[in-house]
């Protein structure tokens, strides 16, 4: 039987554990072959992770039609590089979730 993603606290701490900040300019290869995903920084990128590695199409399904998780679109690439960005990332082949560093309240 498959844990729900929320309770899957093994897969968690393994995508925890596995997420970094990356430059953008090493991951262009991978938007080149549409492979990356951008999520919005109000969610969780771990959270997303893991639903993703469980197929939860209701959640993502959601976020997409919400505009929190699409594919990196041209315009973020070009402000991206232009801006030589690091991004959080994480991966659930054969994507590559991104996210932007959270804002900090002032």
């Amino acid at each position: 039987m498959q844990l729900k993603p929320e309770k899957d606290a093994e897969l968690r701490a393994k995508v925890n554990r596995e997420t970094a900040r990356i430059p953008w300019s090493e991951l262009l290869k991978h938007f080149a072959q549409g492979n990356v995903v951008w999520v919005a920084d109000e969610l969780d990128l771990v959270d997303v992770a893991v639903r993703i590695a469980h197929d939860d199409k209701s959640s993502i399904s959601a976020w997409m039609e919400a505009g929190q998780v699409a594919k990196v679109s041209d315009q973020q690439c070009q402000e991206w590089i232009a801006s030589d960005a690091n991004l959080w990332a994480s991966v659930v082949s054969p994507f590559i979730l991104v996210q932007q560093e959270k804002r900090k309240p002032h």
